[in-house]
């Protein structure tokens, strides 16, 4: 008995525990089930929720764009297309289901991705070292987000970056092609290479990254014109009533400024007097946060198992909080990676996952539940904007601390074991490492 105690000591699990994680994995797969269900019914207008419609974007924008990008070119006359080249793959997909409508189809494959993430996430978390927590933050996240994660093709691109990072530690070629892939869907994928470990899995990961998107980037530009038109739209666009720099006109509408709230580029935006100063401090803000994120990156010593997703959430985090625009879809990105952090037990990202969760079930709020609170500046709207924007960057802040001390300024025992992992590279030490999240 004490032999098989030991081995189930060095393999992380106590007595008893399997049974637990058993039973966990079998709530979360019928939470999964039912709020899907709901989610579902809810986007196919069976089930008819307060507020916005938030359907058209794919019966109307994503189906028109299909139409144009089969005749084989971008929508270039078209301002909202606003996404880079590879998003015509997830505008095209529906075409893998033709014996359902376009919009159907979508939400179908949309779906599909769900349960793709949750099924990895699931499985990820029942080994030894892990938790079903991530698994949980997948199927809460979501659900409190209702049902815009299926209307817009976030969703998907967020399953190619869990895939990503749920491979990279051991795989760290794939890793890179997938957020080459997926820069080339929606940007922000790009952003998982910014906590891989120095020397051989960086060298290996940005060097497939920046072959796969150049290669799918020539690949699409040769078949379908004006590969690169959606940097003019992303340019020109202004600051969306969402954002955070938003919030000072939502409180100077009430003190006399002289603006107005317009559908512009594919949102609805603030227009009028100062609004491009606070679009150029938000990129201002952004340009600092990766400033921030190249000057951590110099200084981090102590890469772990969970370094790779700990340090992607928290650049995602921080380009979400100082973007001009902050979509209720972007929440999809946090959710999926806050996931994956919180599949191992040592990640210190626990309370800003949480944060991401409770932002979720705000964000529901202001869109589509009290979207039209929002547009008029009430205080209702306000109000649900303070508090989601909040804690968001009150997720990105402690993401940004725990991140640092976890890396850059470790406890004394846990800093002598990273340096003498460091010290042997790519070695056995550094493998055996990072096996806890490999696939």
């Amino acid at each position: 008995m004490a032999v098989e105690d030991t081995a189930r000591s060095r393999a992380g699990a106590a007595p008893g525990t399997a049974g637990v994680t058993r039973g966990r994995a079998a709530g979360a797969v019928t939470v999964w089930l039912l709020t899907r269900t709901l989610l579902m019914l809810c986007v196919l207008r069976i089930l008819v929720t307060p507020g916005s419609d938030v359907t058209p974007d794919v019966s109307v924008t994503y189906r028109g764009w299909y139409d144009i990008l089969r005749a084989g070119t971008f929508p270039l006359s078209d301002v909202t297309w606003q996404y880079p080249p590879g998003a015509a793959f997830a505008i095209l997909s529906p075409a893998l289901l033709p014996f359902l409508g376009y919009a159907t189809a979508f939400f179908t494959l949309c779906l599909l991705c769900d349960a793709l993430v949750f099924g990895l996430l699931l499985r990820a978390g029942r080994r030894p070292g892990r938790s079903t927590r991530g698994a949980w933050v997948w199927v809460a996240g979501l659900a409190l987000l209702g049902p815009t994660v299926y209307a817009r093709y976030d969703l998907m691109v967020t399953a190619v970056a869990v895939c990503a990072l749920l491979v990279g530690l051991r795989r760290p070629q794939l890793l890179g092609a997938l957020a080459g892939f997926g820069a080339l869907l929606k940007v922000w994928p790009v952003l998982l290479l910014i906590g891989t470990t120095r020397g051989r899995a960086t060298r290996l990961s940005w060097s497939a990254a920046a072959v796969t998107a150049l290669a799918l980037l020539a690949g699409v530009s040769a078949v379908l014109p004006g590969a690169l038109e959606f940097l003019t739209a992303q340019r020109d666009r202004g600051t969306e009533v969402e954002s955070l720099g938003a919030l000072v006109f939502h409180v100077a509408r009430h003190l006399g400024w002289d603006g107005a709230v317009m559908f512009s580029y594919g949102s609805v935006e603030f227009m009028g007097p100062y609004v491009p100063l606070v679009s150029a401090l938000a990129l201002f803000l952004s340009v600092t946060a990766f400033g921030w994120l190249l000057f951590w990156r110099v200084r981090a010593t102590a890469f772990t198992a969970s370094t790779l997703g700990d340090a992607a959430f928290t650049a995602v985090l921080l380009f979400t909080v100082t973007s001009r625009v902050i979509s209720p879809q972007y929440m999809v990105w946090l959710v999926g990676l806050a996931a994956v952090c919180l599949l191992l037990r040592s990640s210190p990202m626990t309370l800003p996952a949480v944060l991401v969760v409770a932002a979720s079930a705000v964000t529901v709020l202001e869109f589509p539940l009290f979207f039209d609170h929002v547009t008029a500046s009430d205080p209702l709207g306000v109000t649900l904007l303070v508090v989601r924007n909040g804690l968001l960057v009150a997720a990105a802040l402690t993401a940004c601390g725990r991140l640092w001390r976890a890396t850059v300024s470790p406890p004394a025992p846990r800093a002598d074991q990273e340096a003498a992992s460091a010290a042997d590279g790519e070695e056995a030490g550094t493998e055996d490492s990072y096996r806890l999240l490999g696939s």
